[in-house]
């Protein structure tokens, strides 16, 4: 067993204050979530920056207003990243590479220098709740020891000590979110159905696992704005929803959502049954800390919720209404 968050020293954060004012967030890894976050400041009158994998989605960000760049790391160096010194927030969305670890991380002197002559005031790394490992289907919650089994876990837990001992000398407030399987519009068992996509044998595992813990896309920017306002050092915290639900329970609900109201999808479905797969319980995650703290109400606090989102979302998405209506 490897020591939980109490080995990393967290600091209880201060008394929320007045909303903060619009800053230059700096999103590395501007993916699934950090494209959404990105979205939501722009709105909210932020300056956007933000890191991506290849010019194409370059050419994405930057018609949604975002100051992107072309960030590979497998082979970039800091010099590559614009705006780091010049950001005021800093979110961190890039995974650990096999192998190699963080990509950022492995020129730590030079980034914590580059920091430390910087505009930064927050910093935030995207994790997973997969740092827990198995545990038996117990409630876990951010005290709790970690014990990673796969390396893709041991490099996240590796990554998330990495980040916290870089902020150590920097004036800054600094966050781990230990993240659910995430989900929300494009990204859904809702857009796998409609989409009629095969479950890989990796989705097909987890959809047998007895408890899985998961996180609209939503309340993880609701997450993030509520910590933007909270002066804190070091603190770690799980954003899941309410329902640790079975991936098959999921599933079947998300069926019976779209046979009601688009059954025409359902025809040569391709997600497979997995009855026949046993997997580990794991463990179920709190969240009462992200609530009890950071005074986060979850918009989604169980897939039902998420899921009939999502699927009222496809009225107002014309592009995708035609696609379901095609089939």
């Amino acid at each position: 067993m490897v020591p939980g968050v109490h080995s990393l020293k967290p600091s209880a954060p201060t008394a929320a204050t007045s909303p903060a004012r619009p800053g230059h967030m700096l999103v590395l890894g501007a993916g699934f979530v950090g494209r959404y976050v990105s979205q939501r400041l722009l709105v909210q009158g932020w300056r956007v920056s933000g890191t991506c994998t290849s010019p194409a989605k370059k050419m994405e960000l930057e018609m949604l207003g975002v100051d992107a760049s072309v960030f590979d790391a497998t082979s970039s160096s800091l010099a590559n990243i614009q705006f780091l010194q010049d950001a005021t927030h800093l979110l961190i969305s890039i995974p650990p590479i096999p192998g190699i670890g963080d990509p950022l991380l492995s020129s730590n002197s030079d980034l914590q220098r580059t920091l430390k002559d910087s505009n930064l005031q927050w910093l935030c790394y995207l994790s997973s709740t997969s740092v827990y490992g198995d545990c038996g289907g117990a409630w876990v919650d951010e005290d709790h020891m970690v014990n990673p089994k796969s390396e893709s876990a041991k490099l996240r837990y590796a990554a998330e000590k990495g980040w916290l001992n870089l902020t150590d000398n920097l004036d800054l407030s600094a966050f781990i979110f230990r993240l659910g399987g995430i989900y929300g519009p494009g990204r859904s068992a809702m857009d796998t159905i409609a989409k009629r996509k095969f479950l890989s044998q990796r989705q097909k595992l987890r959809e047998s696992k007895q408890y899985t813990a998961r996180i609209h896309v939503a309340d993880i920017y609701q997450a993030i704005l509520a910590s933007i306002s909270i002066r804190s050092a070091r603190r770690i915290y799980n954003v899941v929803d309410d329902d640790p639900a079975p991936r098959a329970e999921v599933f079947a609900f998300a069926r019976n959502l779209v046979e009601r109201r688009h059954p025409s999808l359902l025809k040569d479905s391709a997600v497979s049954s997995t009855r026949d797969i046993i997997v580990a319980a794991e463990k179920r995650v709190s969240n009462a800390r992200l609530k009890e703290e950071l005074g986060v109400r979850l918009l989604h606090p169980t897939y039902k919720s998420g899921l009939e989102s999502i699927l009222d979302s496809w009225r107002t998405n014309s592009t995708f209404s035609k696609e379901i209506s095609d089939i």
